[in-house]
């Protein structure tokens, strides 16, 4: 295990006494308790910042893919007006 480092905590009572209930029930200790809250929280955040990215990536998709249907579909009139107006000669 890493070398552990002491710090104080300053917490209200309420939720001490909150805390002091779950590590009773689960037969821990207090610093177990606030390690694994801690670790909770980091994978958390993790997954939060994550989901974020994954966001930002699939509006940016989804703009790419709006640009490129637009593009196509100009290309299709484009093409689509000069078979009619070779249509248009023939007649």
């Amino acid at each position: 295990m890493a070398e552990l480092k002491k710090i104080l905590v300053s917490l209200p009572d309420s939720l001490l006494r909150e805390v002091d209930e779950i590590v009773a029930i689960e037969k821990k200790n207090r610093s177990q308790f606030i390690r694994e809250a801690m670790k909770l929280y980091i994978r958390e955040r993790h997954k939060i910042e994550i989901r974020e990215k994954m966001k930002k990536g699939y509006e940016e998709m989804a703009r790419i893919n709006a640009e490129l249907t637009e593009e196509g579909f100009n290309s299709d009139m484009k093409t689509l007006e000069a078979y009619e107006a070779i249509l248009s000669e023939c007649e």
